[in-house]
């Protein structure tokens, strides 16, 4: 795609979020929904910058991106970690498959319980929870992209007499980097929306405990600039990944 394509595709997105602005305020100015449930994007901005100016929603902002951060970055280590073990012996998949495909469907949320009685209403519980719910994104990738491996490649890599460890960090890690990548994008999107959860149910603070209580105070102004931090985090987020992907994997393109 050219410059001048990327450069249309940026200005259509761009006219898009502005018309649903647009179609946001219209309703918002006649009142086709309750202006306790809907507020304007005027409301929502004067709340989103009131909200900084005070200090609160920046500090809330930043308890929810610590506990993203760090329940995301121990699931890709374990997981990664974990999916080159399994992922590099045959044997090993056909034992632990039936137990990883008996606790992945467990829903995230459910493990809370299971936290808080381990760890008690903590930071640390809400942690433990990011990093359960998105460490499958990143097992799964790791396991397929190290057991996918081209037999030929396999077959250089014993007539150049590497050892087990060289050839999976020459060969099968390398080959297994573009999955990796994605769900290492789709297991962050899961670590944010799992900080919100468990701040919500767990009362952490953070972003989640933010909408709580503006939802419960009908403070609808509030509780709309929250959701567009959230979306900017998770924009953000997936920009950065995006932009490490093309980086590190610069030998994909044609």
């Amino acid at each position: 795609m050219s410059r001048l394509q990327r450069a249309g595709w940026a200005a259509a997105s761009i006219a898009v979020g502005i018309a649903m602005i647009g179609i946001w305020q219209f309703i918002a100015w006649h009142k086709l929904v309750s202006p306790v449930f809907l507020p304007g994007p005027d409301q929502t901005w004067a709340a989103l910058v009131d909200g900084f100016e005070n200090g609160m929603l920046g500090e809330q902002t930043l308890e929810t991106v610590e506990r993203m951060i760090y329940g995301w970055v121990l699931a890709s280590l374990l997981g990664t970690g974990l999916g080159a073990l399994i992922g590099s012996s045959r044997r090993a998949r056909e034992l632990i498959a039936p137990t990883l495909e008996f606790i992945r469907p467990l829903p995230s949320s459910a493990m809370i319980p299971v936290g808080i009685a381990f760890f008690g209403l903590t930071k640390s519980m809400v942690v433990g929870v990011v990093a359960f719910g998105s460490i499958w994104p990143m097992l799964l990738a790791t396991i397929h992209g190290f057991s996918a491996v081209e037999p030929r490649l396999i077959e250089v890599g014993r007539v150049l007499k590497l050892s087990r460890l060289q050839m999976a960090f020459k060969i099968a890690f390398p080959n297994a980097m573009p999955d990796i990548f994605a769900a290492m994008r789709l297991g962050l999107i899961t670590a944010l929306i799992l900080s919100v959860v468990g701040e919500i149910l767990a009362f952490q603070g953070g972003l989640g405990s933010h909408i709580l209580e503006a939802s419960r105070a009908y403070r609808s102004p509030d509780l709309f600039a929250g959701v567009i931090v959230l979306g900017m985090i998770g924009l953000t987020s997936n920009l950065v990944l995006s932009f490490l992907e093309a980086r590190f994997l610069r030998w994909r393109r044609p």
